[in-house]
């Protein structure tokens, strides 16, 4: 049996300094794009944090404990959050070193070390869960501002207005971070235009955005070989399916159409069921057999004979239908839509109002659905069936549509597709409202904090974002649609804001609160800044300046993503303090599969953040690992 392997502070900080190094390549307005290759020869370039670190093949459980999916969350952050992390533990471990009363009932230096990190971990976890908040309401949104979600239908009539710029700044500087300068102004136009589109009549911004994100995959269609700039909106819904029968010849008029969840031939048996036929002699077997195949012709020919008599001419089936069901369909004009996937037929569903059909005998006139047209449409090598719907009282301000989205290559439109989603994920935290705590702001104003009206009024031009769209923020609440400028501000004026908090609570002699806790965790957010302009500490020092006066021009971050994020970061911290042991252990995989040839880079990705899972037609002995967590 392998040895365990007791671990200690520094193979945590090893281990996760190999992430860091790898995200600092990429991390920054200087930062590159990392090279990816597969053993197949495709080649990907990518700027996305949480694409570069599932991507790497991670076999140690502190690794693949690092790679936090917080990211489907709050679609952002994963290099911010490494860099945190490394930063948070550095400094966890020189204060635990410099412990000067180490406990007797600890045998070894290293153990009193660890128990000390574990304490200073906890610590830093509950002082966040309980002044965080606060401290963010008071120390970093004054600076800041809060955009409109109206901005977003005004968009797609109005590119040029300057409420627009805002939302649309907030959406470039998430694509920045992505894809680097290129086609961030395209997209983030792209991205606004849609949530336009699917802007719900009195409804909350969260329930549109939340509507997008859940429903993403069946909005959106890939293309690859094109340019980006080819992206576009296509109204009405495109089905990511062809005609299993020759398509309406009038597909510019209204047509009717019911969605199918079950085959319309009628199937008088299960699986596992037997049927007994004839009672005697072979002759009397024959003349049952025709007599039930008989029955199921003439209730198949009734069903579809119903089905004219709605008039409809369009059937949406979530299974394969027989070649008799086909034959009589192809006779009666109809044309049929095989095996459409529940998430784009819970889509039409919700679109159209209409009801899906469970028996094929009780078809009502509530099932039918009358669409605007029906009929096919080519994009890049696939030909799809594009839907249309008819108006309604409900979709007043709601107008259905597709997204596609072209590239030059199938990994960069997926790149594409993935960023696009995320940025809805951001926009929904960022619309959020997360109350804080103002029962003791007062006692505790911080100096260093501008007046909502003394930040407005020393608003310059240089600073873009100023428009209609952004109120200042009178409540200590972090109200939906904060920002803050990106570039280090959200970290700079915490920084500030923890130590201006420590002071005052050295002052006051507050016995219940560490002041070395908020001392560490502002030096922590320091790095930050400073990592973005590590190329240049001249300018790093101006931005400083900057920041205090509003004047930093870098885009916008989402206040909410941040803050979620460093949450997520302290407890990660948590999380790997209480690492103790590695038990490795041998197991045997037998990994035969018939994996499918369109393999996406999320489905390797996934297999390659297992750590030891690896596809071979053969028997492999590999070594699992399985972390024992240290119980105080």
């Amino acid at each position: 049996m392998p040895p365990l392997e007791h671990l200690h502070m520094k193979n945590v900080l090893q281990t996760v300094g190999v992430l860091e190094a790898v995200i600092l390549r990429s991390f920054g307005p200087e930062g590159g794009q990392v090279l990816f290759t597969r053993d197949t020869g495709q080649a990907m370039l990518s700027r996305s944090g949480t694409r570069i670190l599932t991507a790497l093949q991670l076999e140690h459980p502190l690794a693949r404990l690092c790679v936090w999916k917080h990211s489907t969350a709050t679609g952002d952050g994963s290099k911010t959050f490494i860099l945190l992390l490394a930063s948070l533990l550095r400094l966890i471990h020189a204060a635990a070193s410099k412990e000067p009363n180490v406990s007797h009932s600890y045998n070894s230096t290293k153990a009193a070390e660890a128990a000390t990190a574990r304490h200073l971990a906890d610590k830093l976890l509950a002082f966040a869960l309980k002044e965080l908040d606060e401290l963010i309401a008071t120390g970093v949104v004054p600076y800041g501002g809060r955009i409109s979600w109206e901005d977003f239908t005004a968009t797609a009539q109005s590119p040029s207005l300057a409420n627009n710029l805002c939302v649309q700044k907030l959406l470039r500087s998430f694509f920045h971070t992505r894809f680097g300068y290129t086609h961030c102004d395209f997209i983030s136009h792209l991205a606004c235009e849609l949530l336009s589109y699917w802007k719900f009549k009195n409804e909350l911004p969260s329930f549109s955005l939340q509507f997008v994100s859940d429903n993403f995959p069946a909005l959106h269609t890939p293309v690859s070989g094109f340019p980006v700039c080819a992206s576009r909106l296509i109204d009405g819904q495109v089905i990511h399916r062809d005609f299993a029968t020759p398509p309406l010849k009038t597909d510019h008029q209204p047509v009717k159409a019911v969605v199918l969840t079950r085959s319309l031939q009628p199937t008088l048996l299960n699986t596992g069921d037997v049927l007994e036929v004839g009672c005697g002699g072979r002759m009397m077997e024959e003349r049952s057999i025709v007599h039930f195949s008989a029955w199921m012709e003439r209730s198949l020919q009734g069903i579809i004979a119903n089905l004219q008599t709605l008039g409809v001419c369009v059937l949406l089936s979530a299974v394969k239908q027989s070649a008799a069901v086909l034959a009589l369909a192809t006779q009666a004009e109809m044309c049929v839509v095989e095996c459409v996937s529940e998430d784009e037929l819970s889509l039409f569903v919700r679109l159209s109002g209409t009801i899906p059909i469970w028996d094929c005998s009780m078809i009502e006139p509530e099932h039918v659905v009358t669409l605007t047209f029906c009929r096919p449409i080519q994009l890049g090598g696939h030909r799809y069936v594009h839907v249309a719907f008819q108006d309604s009282e409900e979709r007043i301000t709601v107008k259905p549509c597709s997204l596609v989205i072209c590239a030059p290559g199938e990994g960069q439109t997926e790149q594409y597709a993935c960023a696009l989603q995320d940025a809805v994920r951001m926009l929904l935290r960022t619309w959020e409202p997360m109350h804080a705590a103002v029962t003791t702001t007062s006692k505790r104003t911080l100096q260093s904090h501008k007046s909502s009206s003394l930040h407005t009024d020393n608003l310059t031009d240089r600073t873009t974002y100023r428009s209609s769209a952004i109120q200042p923020i009178h409540k200590c609440v972090l109200e939906p649609g904060c920002v803050i400028s990106a570039g280090g501000s959200f970290e700079l004026l915490l920084h500030y804001a923890l130590l201006q908090h420590g002071h005052s609570c050295s002052v006051s002699h507050d016995l219940n609160i560490d002041t070395s806790v908020s001392q560490l965790l502002a030096n922590a957010l320091l790095s930050v800044p400073q990592k973005i302009y590590a190329h240049s500490p001249r300018h790093f020092l101006e931005t400083q300046s900057k920041v205090i006066n509003s004047e930093l021009d870098l885009g916008l971050e989402s206040v909410s993503c941040k803050y979620q994020l460093l949450l997520a970061v302290l407890q990660c911290v948590r999380s790997l303090l209480k690492v103790d042991t590695v038990l490795p252990t041998h197991i045997a995989l037998h990994t035969q599969s018939s994996r499918p040839a369109s393999t996406s880079w999320e489905d390797t990705e996934d297999e390659l953040l297992s750590g030891y899972i690896h596809l071979h037609t053969h028997t492999h002995t590999h070594i699992v690992y399985h972390a024992i967590y240290k119980e105080e």
